[in-house]
């Protein structure tokens, strides 16, 4: 008669098969499975780099320091973590555009449908069945939780994190969307992946802004994809010429990974680029209002960050650009109810417009008493 424990191993073995299935028949292109207490080193670099102040704004992050850091602080009766990647690999790479500055570049991830919808869904779809299967607790989180699923998945064996912190897979490079599953359940582990970064720097030395410290360290502050969307105030001056057309994201220290020759476009056509996005017009996204905006960008990520701050964005592409035919739409944004727009509209002015044409639209500016708009005008030699 098998005893108790082969009992046991055969039930942890048939539910790690199940789960495996499930992800598999719901389109993931990766699943594999660790333990909460697998990252220890992870509260004490988080720790670090909130004491360093690099998460910038990013309060919620110093918030849920304890819970971000260690899996069973957040959950204390978790005992295996399920990680699941989704690949949404480009069909061309993304810096295509960087040399069109008429043109605005969004991120890859966010040209069509938002991934936390997608991946979510299907999550509760296999965290139903699997519950019901192994009558345990599930809970799953898709990045906005206080999970560290880079490090998660690190463990896990999806890849490894690569110098630019993100996470790097010998099958998929850097293009990989994250979730997991957390359960109560006994499951089968797998291994971690080994760093196969070596000598490498190319993530490091193509960041336009420098915002990273050094290898395997970020610095939020200095980072395009941070200062585009969860930014709120203005971007410091220093920057703005170096975000170049880069409207919401940057994909440049990614697509820079020699491991990305391995991967293959994305299947699920959810993720694939909507034609309207690839290469957007600066002059039609200045025209955007809340309600055009909130229209064009429906079911897009981009619209998590509003229209305000997505316009004030666009507006630095639009000084960054050097097109003069935008000059008009910039001009008709100065007088916008948003100080974010009204200060950008006076930088992007004070690049696009002569000299002469300047001071003489600046003479005819209108009273204005928000202190950043102000400044706007003070560092374009307006008092």
């Amino acid at each position: 008669m098998p005893d108790n424990d082969d009992k046991e191993r055969r039930r942890r073995d048939n539910l790690t098969e199940f789960v495996r299935a499930e992800s598999a028949a719901k389109g993931f292109d990766l699943c594999r499975i660790t333990r909460p207490d697998a990252i220890p080193e992870a509260k004490q670099r988080l720790g670090q780099f909130i004491d360093a102040g690099r998460h910038g704004t990013m309060e919620w992050m110093a918030e849920t320091r304890e819970r971000r850091g260690d899996p069973l602080t957040l959950w204390s009766e978790v005992r295996s973590v399920v990680v699941f990647g989704l690949n949404y690999a480009p069909e061309e790479d993304p810096r295509g555009i960087l040399g069109k500055p008429d043109k605005a570049a969004i991120s890859v991830y966010a040209r069509n449908r938002d991934y936390h919808d997608i991946i979510k869904g299907r999550l509760k779809e296999i965290a139903t069945r699997f519950a019901a299967r192994a009558g345990a607790d599930v809970k799953v989180f898709v990045d906005t939780a206080p999970v560290m699923e880079k490090p998660l998945a690190a463990a896990a064996g999806l890849g490894w994190q690569g110098k630019h912190t993100n996470l790097v897979s010998r099958a998929h490079g850097s293009w990989l969307f994250l979730g997991s599953m957390f359960t109560t359940a006994d499951l089968a582990v797998d291994e971690a992946e080994t760093d196969h970064c070596g000598s490498c720097r190319a993530c490091l030395d193509i960041c336009p802004t420098a915002a990273f410290p050094a290898p395997y360290q970020i610095d939020a502050r200095r980072c395009i994809s941070y200062l585009t969307i969860e930014h709120k105030g203005p971007i410091d001056p220093d920057l703005r010429p170096l975000i170049g057309n880069r409207i919401y994201g940057c994909d440049d220290c990614l697509a820079a990974c020699p491991w990305n020759k391995f991967a293959v476009s994305a299947a699920e056509m959810k993720l694939k680029a909507r034609d309207d996005l690839k290469e957007p017009s600066l002059a039609f996204l200045l025209t955007l209002d809340d309600a055009a905006f909130r229209t064009f960008f429906s079911g897009s990520p981009v619209k998590r960050i509003g229209r305000n701050r997505f316009i004030r964005n666009v507006l630095i592409a639009a000084g960054n650009s050097g097109e003069t035919a935008l000059i008009a739409q910039c001009r008709a944004l100065a007088g916008d109810a948003t100080p974010a727009v009204r200060g950008m509209a006076v930088w992007a002015l004070s690049r696009l417009m002569q000299a002469g044409e300047f001071s003489a639209f600046a003479a005819q500016r209108t009273d204005e008493s928000d202190d950043d708009v102000l400044n706007e005008w003070r560092l374009a030699g307006v008092g």
